[in-house]
């Protein structure tokens, strides 16, 4: 995990975000370093971090397309998701998994990779976002924007959305018009 990640979450999220809520770590394995810490910090009620396998950081071997099915719809008051999601190689069911796990009124915290940022297969490398991509994906996804920058370190997205209380779920092709996701190619 990049530094910026962890001093930007460190920064972006505050005790009112994260004390006595639930939350869920999508893409917990610890392979360079972990935000749980400074969320822990921050006196959640739980913590779950789960990954697709056993590790350090995992607390439960979860699919990221098995969220809702696992825990349920509404589950988890904070979301969060680090350097995950240009591993993964359909993008468009996590992000339909993330935020319907997440509860009304609650945080979906994302952080992702930008084209320029070189290739690192873990197990896969398949995508960079640019910031206005993220912002079309999470406002199709029906949450409202929080906090949506660059990454000043490495090319980088770092988001943070709201889910509405009166949110009224997802259509089925919510992402067909989103623009500047690209496809990664191994060198």
């Amino acid at each position: 995990m990049h530094d910026s990640v962890l001093e930007w979450v460190g920064q972006a999220l505050m005790p009112a975000d994260v004390k006595g809520c639930r939350v869920l770590e999508v893409g917990s394995y610890d392979v360079n370093g972990s935000v749980r810490p400074t969320i822990l910090a921050l006196e959640p009620i739980s913590y779950t971090g789960v990954d697709q396998s056993a590790g350090p950081g995992v607390d439960r071997v979860v699919g990221a397309t098995e969220l809702v099915e696992t825990f349920g719809t509404g589950s988890f008051d904070v979301v969060i998701s680090t350097e995950m999601l240009e591993h993964v190689v359909e993008w468009k069911p996590i992000i339909v998994e993330l935020v319907n796990v997440l509860a009304p009124g609650g945080l979906l915290v994302l952080t992702t990779r930008s084209v320029g940022f070189p290739y690192h297969p873990y197990p896969v490398d398949t995508w960079r976002y640019t910031v206005e991509a993220m912002q079309q994906i999470l406002v199709a996804a029906g949450l409202v924007m929080r906090d949506l920058v660059s990454d000043g370190q490495a090319p980088g997205v770092f988001a943070i959305a709201r889910k509405p209380f009166d949110w009224q779920g997802i259509n089925a092709t919510p992402f067909d018009h989103v623009i500047g996701v690209t496809a990664m190619v191994a060198p």
